[in-house]
Parts: structure tokens; C-alpha cells; sequence
């Protein structure tokens, strides 16, 4: 793939309330600037970004990680898509329906295609769904939790086809939950939910290392994934959707630190990057000029505390985690360590989501409150007394180190325990496997007892406020860049 630095521009990191950063690179362009204008390209206007190595195969339920997550909503498309301000849009789904807010009814567009020259129908998403719940695939789907309100689902034992899910037609399925739920339809553009075409089932880790979408890009060539260097993708001529690529390809170059690709980035190495580093939270505007972009994005970010390990679960775990979110000075690290470029984290999702507020209940906890803070630790260790070190996990790729720092020493000088951040290599499936984070209880691991370790970049939960430990932080999923790069 020829690389050309014509085609500039994309959004970049953000988080809860979050504030976009872009930066594009000011090299001079090698081929004709036209070739960025949406009118058409010229075969060579190759998108260059950062990402990281994905932690996991290239399958939708199995990947819960920003660098695989930017390859993953690159190659495939779902039922509905989310636009630059978080407001849903269908894409494969034609309409989605209901009377009682418990059963919908999805009937999907024709004419849509699986790379490999397939047709996406209902089938398609009722099999990968079924396949990324069931608990026999529980150790590569790691997003199995976002099923959970389907009718037949079980944290309990392998159900390999859900009661919940009902194919009518080629064009047409079902979905009928355990209980009414009227905003669901809003969570089906998250990456669990998207499509697999009949291949996949045939061989699902051959599947993960060449996967087979029906989005925007490709992987053309398994030679194309150069693990620990980059990926190539190429633009799919067979989407057929509305967000069609203005440029000829993504190269993501994978990057061991933000502050690598920043300086790339200052370079003219790379186009557009998705983060900025706290090192040059103070000077990417004066770096970057007109070309750096502080902006609102639909971005939330959290860190959640496992119900399985010692000491968090039942009313002392309900009882600590209030106690440590309260602990925590959002709005002083917000302006110190991230300069005003993120702000507080006051619901589960970004202000600029429609349903968005400051006062849900239980919202109370993410106010910095020391006092209480102290008054609520020392009510759960009248239950079972604390011991060890509080950790907090976190990926050593994605710039982290800054703010988990502050967030450790602000419950350490709170509630006078050890808190520390717990670097790693990789992201929050392996920190996950590590027992670092989970979504659901289970089991705690013979081992280091003593270490009680939430992860960052964690999944969503439907548990309630009270209940989580809310941070601001880097984005769970990283924003798509090459698409918002569109004029």
C-alpha cells in the first residue's frame, strides 16, 4: 500500500464529558490534495494512525480493548451506528420494532455483504449472538455480558441457543428480553452485537486472525497484519452503508506509548492520532495549532471493582466502593493531571448523550467527600477488617499512568491504605484473565490474596452508581478515527 500524507485530519482521545483531541500531521502532501476531498480518491490516500496490538483474536465479542476495538468498528458494521454526537442511526437494520419494550422486531436492509461475498442476514446475527453468550466461550467472549437481558441467557451454564432470539425470515428476527427495557435498541451499535458471517463458526481462531466484516475497511491479506508492527486495512467496495470511505485505506501503526506516537505525529510520520499524552496536555495546542481539535465527545470512561474478590462483595463491597469513589478528587485531577481537557464523570455515559444527567440517583458518591469517605470504610471493615494493597490495572499503552498515580494517592491519603496502579503490557481482556477486572462475580483464584486490583478501561455494568467505582479516564473504546476524519 503506497502511503501518501495528503489525506489529514481525525478526532482523537476523550473521555467521561469528554474533551476530543486531534492532531494531524502538516507534512506536505505527496499526491494530489484532491484526493482527500471526498470526491473521490486516487488509489494512494492512505490514512496513517496509531493503535495498539489487538490483545485478542478479531472477533467482535471477544475483543473489549481499544486497539483491537479501532480495527474491530473499522471491518464490521451493525445494526445501527453511532455518529459523531452519539445519536444512533441504523445501518444493517432497517427498522427496529416494538409494542411492550420487551420484544423488538429487527428487520434488516437487503443487499448487504460479508467480504468474503456473502449475504448478511438475520441468521448472521442471531448465530453470533448466541455464540458470543453462551458460557462455553466464555474464555475468548469476553463481551458476553451485553446479552445478558436476552431471554434464555445464563451466567450459569452453556446455552447455545437462547430462547430470546427468533430468526422469522432471511430479512427478519426477533429479540425478546427477560423484562421490559425501552432503550436497548440504543446499545446495538456496541461491537458485541455486530454480525458473523457462516465461516467464522467453521473455524473461529483461524477466524480471529483473518476475520471476515462487512464495514467500511478490510483486511485484504492476512500478510496485511504485521502483529506488534501494524495493520493495513483497505476500503471494502462492497459496504453498503452511508459512511463510505473518503480515502483509500488506514494504516495503523502500532505504538508501545502515546507519548512514541505524539512524537510521530510532530514528525509528519503519522496523520492523525487518537490520543494525546499527559506530557503534552500543556503544549499540543501550541504543537499543533489550527491542526489540534478540544471538543465534547460521546465518550464515558470507568474503572469497576470485581464483586469476586475479597472484601467487595455484599454490603461491605457496597460499602467500599462508595467509600473509595468518594475518596477520589475528580475535578482536582481533571485540571491538574489532564489540563482541562476532561471533566468529572457524573452519570454512565457523556453529556452529549441525549438522556444524559448530572443528579441520577446514587450520584451522590461521585462527589469528592473525604469525611464520609473515612466514615464509610470504617463501617465495612466493622465487618471484616481490610488488609493488603488497593490496586488499580491498567495498560501501559494507553497513557494511564498519570492519572492512576493521582487517583492511588487520593485514596491513600483518604482512607489511609495502600493504593498503587498496576502497569501491564497489555489491556483489559489480559488484565481481565489475570483476574485484574470483570464484569460479573466469579470465583476469586488461589494466589495473591492480599491484592485486591480493579482494572481500568473496564466493561459496562447495569450495576448502579452506588455500586461502581467511577473515575474519569481514557476512553473504553477508542474513537474511529478515519471515519470522523470525512469531510
Amino acid at each position: 500500500m503506497k502511503i501518501s500524507k495528503s489525506v489529514l485530519g481525525g478526532v482523537a482521545v476523550a473521555s467521561a464529558a469528554a474533551l476530543v483531541l486531534v492532531g494531524c500531521s502538516s507534512t506536505g502532501s505527496e499526491t494530489d490534495p484532491s484526493a482527500s476531498a471526498g470526491g473521490g480518491t486516487t488509489g494512494d490516500a492512505i490514512i496513517k494512525t496509531n493503535g495498539s496490538e489487538p490483545a485478542n483474536p478479531l472477533i467482535p465479542s471477544a475483543t473489549n480493548e481499544t486497539g483491537g476495538g479501532k480495527i474491530i468498528d473499522a471491518i464490521f458494521a451493525g445494526l445501527v451506528y453511532y455518529d459523531g454526537d452519539g445519536a444512533p442511526h441504523n445501518e444493517v437494520a432497517e427498522s427496529i420494532t416494538t409494542e411492550d419494550s420487551q420484544t423488538f422486531t429487527v428487520t434488516l436492509k437487503e443487499g448487504w455483504t460479508f467480504t468474503d461475498g456473502t449475504p448478511v442476514l438475520a441468521h448472521n446475527f442471531v448465530d453470533a449472538w448466541n455464540w458470543g453468550a453462551d458460557l462455553a466461550n466464555a474464555e475468548v467472549s469476553l463481551n458476553s455480558y451485553f446479552f445478558e437481558a436476552i431471554e434464555g441467557f445464563s451466567w450459569d451454564e452453556s446455552v447455545p441457543e437462547m430462547s430470546g432470539l427468533t430468526v422469522v425470515d432471511d430479512l427478519t428476527f426477533t429479540i425478546t428480553l427477560k423484562q421490559p427495557q425501552a432503550d436497548f435498541p440504543l446499545s446495538l451499535g456496541y461491537s458485541a452485537f455486530y454480525p458473523l458471517p457462516d465461516s467464522f463458526f467453521e473455524d473461529p481462531e483461524a477466524f480471529g486472525a483473518n476475520p471476515v466484516g462487512n464495514g467500511t475497511y478490510m483486511l485484504e491479506d492476512p500478510a496485511d497484519w504485521q502483529h506488534d508492527v501494524q495493520i493495513e486495512l483497505a476500503v471494502n467496495p462492497d459496504y453498503a452503508g452511508e459512511r463510505v470511505a473518503q480515502n483509500d485505506g488506514l494504516l495503523i501503526t502500532f505504538y508501545a506509548t502515546q507519548d512514541a506516537a505524539y512524537a510521530d505525529l510532530l514528525a509528519g510520520n503519522v496523520d492523525v492520532i487518537d490520543g494525546i499524552p499527559d506530557s503534552a496536555f500543556a503544549t499540543f495546542e501550541a504543537d499543533l495549532g489550527d491542526r489540534a481539535v478540544n471538543q465534547p465527545a460521546a465518550i464515558f470512561q470507568s474503572f469497576t471493582i470485581p464483586e469476586r474478590l475479597a472484601h467487595f462483595s455484599g454490603e461491605e463491597g457496597k460499602l467500599r466502593r462508595q467509600a473509595l469513589s468518594m475518596a477520589i478528587n475528580r475535578e482536582e485531577i481533571t485540571d491538574v493531571i489532564f489540563q482541562g481537557t476532561r471533566t468529572p464523570a457524573s452519570d454512565f455515559t457523556s453529556p452529549v448523550i441525549n438522556g444524559w444527567s448530572d443528579s441520577i440517583p446514587g450520584s451522590e458518591v461521585l462527589a469528592y467527600d473525604p469525611e464520609t469517605a473515612v466514615e464509610l470504610w470504617a463501617q465495612a471493615d466493622a465487618i471484616s477488617p481490610w488488609e493488603g494493597t488497593f490496586e488499580i490495572g491498567y495498560n501501559a499503552d494507553g497513557g494511564h499512568q498519570g492519572w492512576v498515580d493521582a487517583v492511588a494517592n487520593s485514596i491513600k491519603n483518604t482512607l489511609g491504605i495502600e493504593a498503587a496502579g498496576a502497569r501491564t503490557r497489555r489491556s483489559r481482556s489480559s488484565a481481565r484473565r489475570s483476574r485484574t477486572a470483570s464484569s460479573r462475580p466469579r470465583s476469586a483464584p488461589a494466589g495473591r490474596r492480599t491484592t485486591r486490583r480493579c482494572s481500568t478501561s473496564s466493561a459496562r455494568s447495569t450495576a448502579p452508581v452506588q455500586d461502581r467505582t467511577t473515575a474519569t479516564t481514557r476512553p473504553r473504546r477508542s474513537t474511529r478515527c478515519s471515519r470522523r476524519a470525512r469531510p
